[in-house]
């Protein structure tokens, strides 16, 4: 109880300041893209005489308060649109309206100025990588993050392995997806848990990415331990759209995009896109996938805007798994080959969003969400190939069914006094996960079942409170702090025992979190953030464990600096360290917990982004980390498969009209796949490239992934295993191949 006081102590005093302030005259107004007449979000208001500062909230709005009697000049900007500048007469005790519309234009770099606002120069780096880099899935988006790199490894309808600050994330334990604000991970996966599986984001759909990483947003809670990434598609369309991919390995993909409904204050579009293909492994992949969108924007008053959105998947796939290097090397199949060939699955999901926001009377802004996801998931996998059974084969299959159910409300007010700006926002958040015949067996070619190794059904509710105070001292300062709690029940009714077997737990945590910004001059900004985070443990875990394993806490500390050393130059640095509870980790592939002690992990990310020309943009992440195990001897402490060294990078030609394209490399070094450093995961260098030309109504491009035909592996573990012929076990790197040369062309009609 004794949180839930604090939660109301801090927000009366924050509320009841704002609803207290002096006021002589206010000035709100809304800023629109003039084009789509579509608000636009968090940008940068200023009354330049006064050096106040605040910036739009999600409709649009701005509001300044206790401002003296005359006539005052307000900027606005926002990246990716020309500055206005605007005249607007203060009168006492009165509201002046004013409405302001930004016109777009070409991205240049001589033209971001540094803030002290911490959100605003991350968006910097995402609405320009947005722009830079090319997209080939829905999951390649991930790798607009910084040092986050992803790995497939099982036919391409599995979600991707995640790395990201020296954590192997698996398929998203440790890092927070949402997609327009519905969670991605999941809770207790079959697989593994907060298995994240974004394929059903169609990538054209996009209209904005933004992260952060530590554990410093006290809006998000679980998974937000590295970090925390949110999509959002778009709200409108400014043309149809019709494309044709065509590729090796017997690759296609159709996707299209239609106004459906184009008046000022509605709109409605559909997105439809199909994928397949064989894959480059000797027996082919047959990987299908069908994405749909239906999403509704209205403006339904001037101060409340209503969205509605409906999309899904599905898709199905055979795949090769992972092979065992013996069996390269001894010439029983080549890189591309298989030891068990009929692995493969099928998936769906099927999302329902409404969404209203309000921005009332006083300038409170208002935000109410409820969603809803149907999941089904169905993988086939063989690790350990006859380790276990000589003469059937290891085959598992994990499978479950879900219903996803969430709320969320958020409540902020806006207010000055002086040369301060105060945000109070206020939060709560629910989520229900309620998971049917969740079941992990031993099968045979995907046909038989052998044998159930476990088999029930699981139910975990995560309610959460958050605050957010946050600030502008004039336009040097900015920060805010936040607390966060989370209370969680978990419940499973384990289905392979005779007798009514039902458990339940519950456990809750409070995340503390604090972030400051300076802007030193035009040209340097700095940042510090700290604050708890966590992750909460599969629900099959937690019983049998001790409380304090449960939810297990994230400490994260970063310091960095944006640069603009030059006009056309945009470089940013972190230093940041995270420390990590004990925790216990449910195996999803084995129906067995496995202890995890308490690390660390601390490191260096480095950013750089140069406008070399008008249309030619030169970019590059570079990272290093240190991951150690605590309380385990010198030697006997790395952290498996976690990266030292890692970049991202190229070159841009960025053109509106005729041609465009880009050449880019990945790099990702050597590392060590146990904790004794015996057995090494090797790095790997590739390139890509892409070519565009483009008119106003069309689009003819070709793409090529790997261009220099690199033998590389693309995900890499150390596993025990046996072949049918062994007589002994043997433990070494089991691998995926990387893709080799693959081209790709494409052509696409605007209307």
């Amino acid at each position: 109880m004794k949180y839930f006081y604090l939660f109301i102590l801090l927000n009366f005093i924050s509320f009841s300041f704002a609803s207290n302030s002096l006021h002589n005259g206010t000035v709100k107004g809304i800023v629109y893209d003039e084009k789509s007449n579509a608000p636009i979000y968090n940008a940068r208001v200023i009354i330049i005489s006064l050096n106040k500062m605040t910036y739009t909230d999600e409709l649009g709005f701005f509001q300044f308060d206790d401002i003296e009697a005359g006539d005052y000049n307000i900027e606005v900007s926002y990246l990716g649109y020309e500055n206005n500048t605007s005249m607007v007469a203060i009168i006492d005790h009165q509201t002046s309206p004013i409405r302001i519309d930004l016109k777009q234009k070409n991205l240049a770099l001589a033209e971001v100025t540094i803030s002290a606002n911490a959100l605003e120069n991350k968006s910097f780096l995402s609405a320009i990588d947005l722009q830079l880099r090319p997209i080939n899935t829905s999951q390649d988006v991930l790798k607009m993050v910084p040092g986050l790199f992803i790995a497939q490894h099982a036919g391409g309808g599995k979600a991707e392995q995640i790395f990201l600050r020296g954590f192997d994330i698996d398929h998203g334990t440790d890092i927070a997806l949402f997609v327009d604000g519905i969670p991605v991970n999941m809770v207790s996966h079959a697989h593994g848990q907060g298995y994240a599986d974004l394929h059903f984001l169609i990538p054209e759909t996009i209209d904005k990415v933004s992260f952060s990483k530590g554990p410093f947003d006290p809006k998000i809670g679980n998974f937000a331990t590295a970090g925390q990434v949110e999509f959002k598609t778009k709200s409108r369309l400014d043309k149809n759209l019709v494309s044709l991919e065509l590729g090796k390995f017997n690759s296609q993909r159709v996707t299209s995009l239609f106004k459906l409904l184009n008046s000022k204050d509605q709109h409605i579009y559909a997105a439809l896109d199909f994928n397949h293909s064989d894959g480059y492994f000797k027996s082919p992949q047959d990987y299908r996938r069908f994405n749909g969108l239906l999403k509704y924007n209205a403006k339904v008053s001037d101060h409340h805007y209503v969205t509605g959105s409906i999309s899904g998947f599905t898709s199905s796939w055979d795949a090769s798994g992972q092979i065992p290097e013996r069996a390269v090397q001894s010439g029983i199949i080549d890189r591309f080959g298989s030891i068990d060939d009929t692995e493969g699955g099928l998936t769906s999901r099927y999302n329902a969003s409404i969404q209203l926001n309000s921005n009332l009377s006083n300038n409170d802004f208002f935000k109410n969400q409820f969603y809803y996801s149907k999941y089904r998931f169905e993988l086939y996998s063989n690790f350990t190939f006859f380790l276990e059974d000589s003469l059937n084969g290891d085959q598992i299959k994990q499978k479950e069914n879900r219903d996803l159910f969430g709320y969320k409300s958020e409540y902020s007010r806006i207010y000055s006094f002086g040369s301060l700006t105060w945000n109070a926002t206020i939060g709560v958040q629910w989520r229900l996960d309620a998971t049917n015949n969740s079941e992990l067996s031993h099968t045979k070619d995907r046909i038989e079942t052998l044998n159930q190794l476990a088999y029930g059904d699981i139910e975990e509710s995560n309610y959460g409170l958050y605050t957010d105070q946050s600030f502008h001292f004039g336009t040097q300062w900015s920060g805010n702090i936040g607390l966060r709690y989370d209370h969680f029940n978990f419940i499973y009714r384990n289905k392979l025992t005779s007798e009514y077997d039902k458990l339940l737990i519950n456990k809750h945590i409070l995340s503390p979190k604090l972030n400051l910004n300076y802007k030193l001059n035009s040209l340097i900004s700095l940042n510090a953030h700290a604050g708890y985070g966590f992750h909460s443990n599969d629900t099959r875990v937690n019983f049998g464990q001790t409380n304090r394993d449960i939810l297990p806490k994230a400490l994260g500390l970063d310091f960095g600096v944006h640069l603009k050393p030059m006009k056309s130059v945009l470089l940013t640095a972190t230093l940041w360290q995270l420390n990590l509870d004990q925790e216990f980790v449910y195996v999803g592939d084995a129906a067995i917990v496995e202890p995890s002690g308490k690390t660390t992990r601390h490191g260096v990310e480095v950013s750089l982004r140069y406008q070399i020309a008008r249309a030619l943009y030169f970019d590059t992440d570079i990272n290093y980390t240190k991951a150690r195990a605590i309380g385990e001897a010198k030697g006997q402490d790395y952290i498996p498969l976690a990266a030292k060294w890692s970049s991202i990078g190229g070159i841009t030609l960025e053109n509106k009209k005729g041609f465009n394209g880009s050449i880019r490399y990945r790099y990702l070094g050597d590392r060590s796949a146990n904790e004794d450093h015996s057995i090494i995961a090797k790095g790997y260098v590739v390139f890509d490239a892409l070519l565009n030309y483009t008119k106003n109504n069309w689009e003819i491009g070709i793409s090529v992934q790997n261009l220099l035909n690199t033998n590389w592996k693309e995900a890499q573990f150390e596993t025990e295993s046996r072949l049918q012929n062994e007589s002994e076990s043997v433990t070494e790197i089991h691998f995926t191949p990387g893709t080799p040369l693959f081209l790709k062309s494409h052509l696409t009609i605007f209307f």
